[in-house]
């Protein structure tokens, strides 16, 4: 029997609608809050840091996702600024009673700017649906670190995820050109496909690291250095920008962590490794 979440239960629950905009600016010499809009259980905090690269973490009050909620956030860097964006917690997306949970990012980074996107990871529950939605538009002379890290049941919690819908959709643009597109996509027996060599080889922890920069190859050997044998990382050169790729799985959480952890804090520069991620 195929699985459709808007088979399960009726419609008519009340649904999350979740909308927030940020945009810095650079102001006397360092990075400045423009323009900061929080609409539904979409919240924005920035806490003190003492890196000199303000950090905003995006909360959605609702506590996790499921079928029918919204999430979009809009983050615009302007001309020279340096941005860190997470999230206060693991996202977690529920089992679907109809519909899907979506989630959109928009990043826009002008000549000179750099973002790092560093959500924690996505936590995917079974009979769960939901889709990821990330375009990035980058500027002459833009960099950005961008990080999408996903679990599929917490096997410490006896969780199993059998079966579920997920798709991942990234569209990453310089100066108008497509530099970095990907598709991602599994279920309805999610479980049956993870399993498969072609896919994670039945480990429920995955993660993709791109970073985007003209010195993106410098940074190749410390970062397969980290990761090890067991994950691949690549570079390439791209017009007149780089591109480095990582690409991560491991057997549960925990084991996927120990490697982002230390390969965040190479790649995020002086900004390092974001507040939420070591509480």
């Amino acid at each position: 029997m195929t699985f459709r979440p808007a088979d399960l239960a009726p419609a008519g629950l009340q649904r999350v609608c979740a909308s927030g905009r940020l945009a810095v600016v650079r102001k006397d010499g360092r990075t400045a809050v423009e323009t900061l809009y929080q609409e539904g259980a979409a919240k924005i905090r920035m806490p003190l840091t003492e890196t000199g690269t303000p950090e905003a973490v995006l909360i959605n009050t609702a506590g996790g996702l499921t079928g029918g909620d919204v999430v979009d956030w809009r983050i615009e860097a302007g001309e020279g600024t340096s941005l860190v964006l997470t999230t206060q917690a693991c996202e977690k997306i529920y089992r679907a009673a109809s519909g899907r949970a979506e989630a959109s990012v928009r990043l826009s980074v002008a000549s000179g700017a750099r973002v790092a996107w560093l959500p924690q990871e996505s936590i995917v529950f079974d009979r769960s649906a939901f889709r990821r939605r990330l375009f990035v538009d980058l500027a002459e002379g833009a960099e950005a670190l961008i990080l999408e890290a996903t679990i599929f049941g917490r096997l410490a919690m006896g969780e199993c995820v059998g079966r579920a819908e997920f798709r991942d959709c990234w569209r990453v643009r310089q100066e108008g050109r497509l530099i970095h597109g990907e598709d991602f996509a599994a279920g309805p027996d999610l479980s049956a496909m993870l399993a498969g060599r072609a896919a994670t080889g039945g480990a429920v922890a995955m993660a993709t690291l791109l970073l985007v920069s003209p010195r993106a190859a410098d940074r190749l050997d410390e970062v397969r250095a980290v990761i090890g044998d067991a994950d691949g990382a690549s570079a390439w050169r791209v017009g007149r920008t780089g591109k480095l790729l990582a690409r991560l799985v491991a057997p549960d959480g925990y084991g996927l962590r120990k490697r982002l952890v230390p390969l965040v804090d190479l790649l995020n520069g002086r900004a390092g490794l974001p507040k939420t991620w070591s509480i």
